[in-house]
């Protein structure tokens, strides 16, 4: 057993694992000396123990809590060179652009200027009289780094996170809570269950209803020459398509080859590089979804398509939508020829009547019925697929009229996901406000606001805000009927205070990864101190090069007045910048910071505080990027002299760029200035700095978040629903949901599963 990413998953959900069972613990031992160092350590980074986990420790060999501490360390980004541009940056250095003019002359025309200064190790000639260079780590011209430090500031926090104990027990119930979830993973969810797919085996895969996971699952099973058991996941032919265009792409969304070419070559061309590379980018692209594969691939496919429990009819008619990819694939795949095999009649019946095109398509019908405002066949047939039907249900309602169709939409919201009712009753506040922007967020990572949609001029704002409550309404007495529903046999209920204000997980889904909490995006962190210290670290593992990653900031103040501290303006009202890094060292990376003065965002009536980061750069984010911010009652020390700023145990919340990420810029969370409190949202941008991040669509995500319904509120439905009496107390309850519960996000959506 891999205890070591066990360790890392365990972490994650603010508990350590130890492969001993809880019933083995003996709560009465005395606590060894390595076990009281290691606790010591422990709050150096911002956590205490439970006792279980306390009593436990001691049942482990001090090489094991070394591996612990070693892995925490790796986490937590202990060891990585935390030294920014300039020393004691909290002191402003005052270069001016005036400095970096004069030094712009100097190293065009030399001596011809007559002026004298500093040359650097990267050859840049600093005048005398310009750049305090006592003050800086590197060159304050190209900002390339000369000087490094891994040591990191230990111990500053003012509140300690409790680490529990995870068990081999604990540890399967998360990989079957996140294999059996009912909504799509998040970008954490997905790397955690594949770190654990490659520990634990398999359990039945019937449990399996999302198709994302599903994809996943299918391709440890083809790694590990299982395919054969992946048949009971693959029930359409669409299902097989998925899974081929998520081995090429690593996508579960299937989008036509030629429009994915030309959306990838207009986002180069958005990213602002020549031409050229934006067209080399798109070849990239066509050779990358070539279709080349081997025999054993198409044995393998040719198997699946075979055992696909539908008649060749309805193969052929799920099938349809994506004819001219399957035409493409039937051929790269060989799938004529062994369809003509011995045992593969049914693939040979579904590959003839997809050919002749023997068949009806139900989606036409349903088409031709809306194009002939036929209402009653639209609505019956539209009954007959309660999904799609709530997938339409806005447009419908203004083509139709809302009475009609919310009628017959509620004789089938019962056979509907509840997870797909509550993004309704969510989304249905700012889908019919006609002067709100909507978001919508593709494969692709960019997020595009979307125009209203043009039916709703139609309607008086009366009406849609009639609609929209309707709406709501609707799903409200649909989870309520659902709930009640469930029998149980408890009488009491905790739900915990924090859950009032963590949105449920459905419609909003982070591609970044976090390696210290399992935060669901929309939640909210309370301020702590008078501070808050933005950190990006990047570039560990790298050679050294050119790869300059932005910190930035957007303030915003009265009278549609902002305020930015970036690297083209390191002071402004309430913030701070460490200075502008363009390259980094040898395989440690290299960071920058931001410091908000609460006090003073305050003074000057500041309404919120916008996080981006952003790669200058060729590119996308840096792989392995991490980013967050810090937060402490008790001060946070700056160094004099290297500058570095960051401690383990002022972490609030940090996040990690995954492979693959095609984000250019990131905004990874707004501070309320007034509330003084942090909402985490990720919302990935295209542009090189600051300056491309989109106000108007932060405060439309902001919006839609606050539009959700919590944790907290549907499990309020819940209580009301089954007649349960809500206690303040966790050890009296029948049934206990604690903030530490919630770091689950794959058990919340238990709760949806009704």
């Amino acid at each position: 057993m891999n205890n070591l990413v066990l360790t890392k998953v365990a972490l994650r959900y603010q508990a350590l694992f130890l492969d001993i069972s809880h019933e083995d613990i003996n709560l009465r031992s005395d606590i060894t000396p390595p076990v009281v160092a290691f606790v010591a350590r422990m709050a150096e980074y911002g956590y205490c123990i439970s006792e279980e986990l306390l009593h436990a420790l001691n049942m482990v060999s001090l090489e094991h809590l070394n591996e612990i501490t070693s892995c925490i360390d790796e986490v937590m980004g202990v060891k990585l060179n935390w030294a920014p541009l300039v020393k004691g940056w909290n002191t402003p250095t005052g270069e001016t652009r005036d400095d970096h003019f004069i030094t712009l002359i100097a190293n065009i025309f030399g001596e011809k200027v007559g002026l004298k200064g500093t040359t650097l190790p990267c050859g840049h000639l600093i005048p005398n009289g310009t750049f305090p260079l006592e003050r800086y780590n590197g060159c304050p011209f190209c900002g390339t780094p000369f000087e490094t430090d891994s040591f990191v500031y230990k111990g500053q926090a003012s509140k300690l996170k409790e680490l529990r104990l995870f068990t081999v027990a604990d540890m399967k119930r998360v990989f079957e809570s996140l294999l059996s979830s009912s909504t799509p993973l998040d970008g954490t969810q997905k790397d955690t269950l594949t770190l654990l797919m490659r520990v634990f085996p398999l359990p039945d895969l019937t449990n399996i209803t999302m198709k994302e996971t599903a994809m996943l699952v299918v391709k440890l099973l083809t790694e590990q020459d299982k395919a054969d058991e992946a048949t009971q996941l693959l029930k359409t032919p669409t299902d097989v398509l998925r899974y081929l265009w998520y081995e090429k792409t690593g996508h579960v969304q299937i989008i036509e080859p030629k429009t994915l070419v030309v959306h990838a070559d207009k986002l180069y061309r958005h990213m602002w590089e020549p031409l050229d590379q934006s067209a080399d980018a798109a070849r990239c692209m066509k050779e990358r979804l070539k279709l080349r594969y081997d025999r054993k691939a198409c044995m393998r496919v040719a198997r699946w398509l075979n055992a696909i429990p539908m008649t060749a009819h309805q193969a052929a008619e799920n099938m349809n939508p994506k004819r001219g990819m399957w035409v493409r694939m039937i051929r790269a795949l060989r799938l004529g020829e062994y369809s003509r095999k011995k045992g593969f009649g049914h693939l040979a019946e579904i590959l003839d009547t997809f050919y002749k095109q023997d068949y009806v398509t139900w989606h036409g019908h349903l088409d031709k019925a809306r194009k002939q405002n036929e209402v009653d066949t639209t609505l019956n047939m539209l009954k007959q697929r309660p999904g799609l039907f709530a997938r339409c249900l806005f447009s419908t309602m203004l083509r139709f009229g809302s009475g009609r169709v919310l009628s017959a939409f509620e004789e089938v919201s019962e056979k509907v996901p509840a997870r797909l009712l509550l993004s309704l009753g969510s989304a249905a506040e700012s889908w019919f406000d006609i002067l709100t922007p909507r978001l919508a967020h593709p494969i692709t990572g960019v997020t595009h606001r979307l125009e209203p949609h043009p039916l709703l001029t139609l309607y008086d704002e009366p009406s849609r805000q009639k609609m929209a409550q309707a709406v709501a309404n609707l799903y409200k007495s649909s989870m309520s009927r659902r709930f009640a529903a469930l029998r149980t046999i408890a009488k009491t209920i905790y739900i915990a205070p924090a859950l009032q204000t963590i949105p449920v997980s459905v419609g909003d889904r982070s591609a970044t990864i976090q390696d210290a909490s399992c935060a669901l995006m929309g939640t909210r962190f309370p301020v702590e101190g008078n501070a808050i210290r933005l950190f990006l670290q990047w570039g560990k593992g790298l050679p050294a090069q050119h790869l300059d990653m932005d910190l930035s900031c957007r303030i915003t103040l009265p009278d549609n007045k902002i305020a930015e501290c970036a690297y083209y303006n390191l002071t402004c009202v309430g913030a701070k910048h460490s200075g502008d890094i363009q390259s980094i060292p040898e395989q440690v990376g290299t960071a920058e910071y931001i410091e908000l003065s609460l006090s003073e965002l305050e003074a000057a009536h500041a309404q919120y505080v916008i996080f981006t980061c952003n790669a200058y750069t060729t590119g996308a984010l840096s792989p392995n990027l991490m980013v967050g911010w810090m937060d402490s009652a008790h001060p946070m020390t700056i160094s004099e002299t290297t500058g570095v700023a960051y401690d383990p145990s002022c972490v609030s919340h940090m996040v990690r760029i995954s492979e693959g990420n095609l984000s250019k810029g990131l905004i990874f969370g707004v501070l309320d200035v007034p509330k003084r409190e942090i909402v985490w949202l990720e919302m990935p941008f295209t542009a090189q700095n600051l300056r491309g991040a989109d106000s108007a669509s932060v405060e439309a995500l902001l919006r839609r978040l606050a539009a959700k319904p919590t944790i907290g509120e549907l499990l309020g439905i819940k209580a009301k629903a089954q007649g349960l009496r809500l206690v303040d107390n966790s050890d009296v309850a029948d049934e206990v949901y604690t903030y530490e519960w919630a770091l689950n996000p794959a058990e919340v959506t238990k709760v949806l599963e009704i």
